[in-house]
């Protein structure tokens, strides 16, 4: 029990969502203030403590504060959420906190939302193949549990719908290629978007029966403080682990939108004082801390696996919140506004997207023993014919021969056949039906990547 609290007047500044205190000692990151005034009291996390000078963070935003008035109390603790059975299907804010203004009781722990890492010793190595029901997925960029995986698309492309989608469809497999019998939960972040998209999101996971019950829920709108966007995913992240190491379940946590995320911290480093209009330096570590926390731990039940939306502005591919989130993923779904706007669903550009878990998973006694070779196959075939459809404005078809027609018929059926599902599920078997069906109008000389006796059997079935 504390018998007294330390309290700071000293407020240098006010930016922004940030304060400037002088004089603070011994302050820690990541350390809670309480901040009160004549009208009220708000929260806050310490940023930056040395130089003399303390950057405070204010959750509940800074308007309405002065430097007269103002006392920082120092709480000499971190943030905490509460975590229990009693969040499952639960709306909460950003901060964690029930949107409908219940008092939530019966938490069986409190745990800061830093997070410990994983020890690298204990941490295994993603091995188990995920089943999303989307055949581009399950065949050519197979998803592994315990992965942290992004989903990168453009302005109006349908990213949300892809994430709702393989949260409500992906089961796990055991290493004998049978879907497991595996406690599934859903974590869900969403961080800086529209009340329209909430309600989107929140609508489509309630056509769902099991999942509002099996899953917990954290909005962060645009018109919430900025502060509280970035605690969210460490939020959300927190109550995954706890569900995945302490009760057992496989954890898919869905966060959306990063982009949003980025520009958050971009916009506290302004205030900060970050020169120009570039993100701070600080940003490749701020999303390793995040994207690094999915994974498995050995001889431990359960596992958190990570689908993280990230918007490209302009479908640039270089811009530096998609960039770093290629480095510090194990895959990304790239999205194809090619395929979208010719009505095709999901539209995954497959021949960008990547799953580098995928060798680790596939192939004899997890999945099926030529799944590597055929996806293989389909890639050579994928982007042949994609050479082909970019030279055919500028080549007469005449002068096209046999096989190259053959290679651009393969290009229509695959997206008709294999890649354009709308709402309809797969099985793994179905995919791989699917595929062949598309490279059957394919001579079999240019089935190289198959074993010989497969695409014989295979082509005369």
């Amino acid at each position: 029990m504390r018998l007294f609290r330390e309290g700071i007047r000293a407020v240098k500044g006010i930016s922004g969502p940030l304060l400037f205190l002088e004089n603070v000692r011994e302050a820690g990151w990541g350390e809670l203030v309480s901040i009160e005034t004549d009208s009220g009291s708000r929260m806050g996390q310490i940023l930056r403590a040395r130089d003399d000078i303390c950057v405070v963070q204010v959750f509940d935003g800074t308007m309405g504060l002065g430097t007269e008035n103002t006392t920082v109390w120092l709480e000499r603790d971190v943030m905490r959420v509460g975590v229990g059975d009693c969040l499952r299907g639960q709306i909460l804010s950003g901060r964690g906190r029930p949107l409908d203004g219940a008092n939530l009781s019966g938490f069986e722990a409190h745990l800061p939302i830093g997070g410990p890492p994983i020890n690298p010793a204990r941490r295994a190595s993603p091995g188990v193949a995920l089943e999303t029901g989307i055949s581009s997925l399950d065949l050519m960029n197979t998803l592994a549990r315990g992965q942290n995986l992004s989903i990168v698309a453009g302005p109006g492309l349908p990213a949300a719908d892809l994430a709702i989608r393989i949260a409500r469809q992906t089961t796990v497999f055991d290493r004998a290629g049978a879907v497991e019998d595996s406690e599934f939960f859903l974590v869900f972040a969403a961080m800086g978007i529209t009340n329209r998209e909430a309600n989107s999101f929140m609508d489509a996971f309630r056509d769902g029966d099991d999942i509002p019950a099996n899953g917990v829920f954290l909005l962060n709108t645009a018109g919430d403080p900025v502060a509280e966007r970035l605690l969210t995913p460490r939020i959300a992240l927190t109550i995954a682990e706890y569900f995945a190491f302490a009760k057992g379940y496989d954890v898919l946590v869905v966060m959306t939108d990063m982009l949003h995320y980025c520009e958050a911290l971009r916009e506290i480093g302004a205030a900060w004082g970050v020169p120009g209009r570039g993100y701070p330096d600080g940003m490749y570590s701020d999303l390793a801390e995040i994207y690094e926390r999915a994974g498995c731990i050995a001889g431990r039940r359960g596992s958190v696996t990570q689908l993280s939306i990230v918007g490209m502005p302009n479908d640039d591919m270089t811009h530096p919140v998609v960039d770093l989130s290629g480095y510090l993923t194990e895959g990304r779904i790239v999205l194809d506004r090619r395929l979208h706007e010719k009505g095709i669903f999901p539209p995954v550009d497959v021949l960008s997207s990547l799953s580098r878990p995928m060798n680790g998973c596939i192939g004899r006694g997890r999945t099926f023993d030529s799944h590597g070779a055929l996806a293989d196959q389909l890639c050579a075939a994928c982007a042949k014919a994609g050479d082909l459809r970019r030279l055919r404005p500028a080549v007469d078809d005449d002068r096209l021969n046999d096989v190259e027609k053959r290679y651009l018929l393969f290009g229509e059926r695959f997206e008709k056949i294999f890649l354009d599902q709308k709402e309809k599920r797969r099985t793994l078997a179905e995919s791989e039906n699917a595929a062949w069906e598309a490279l059957s109008v394919l001579p079999a000389s240019e089935l190289y990547r198959l074993p010989r006796a497969l695409r014989e059997r295979r082509l005369k079935g």
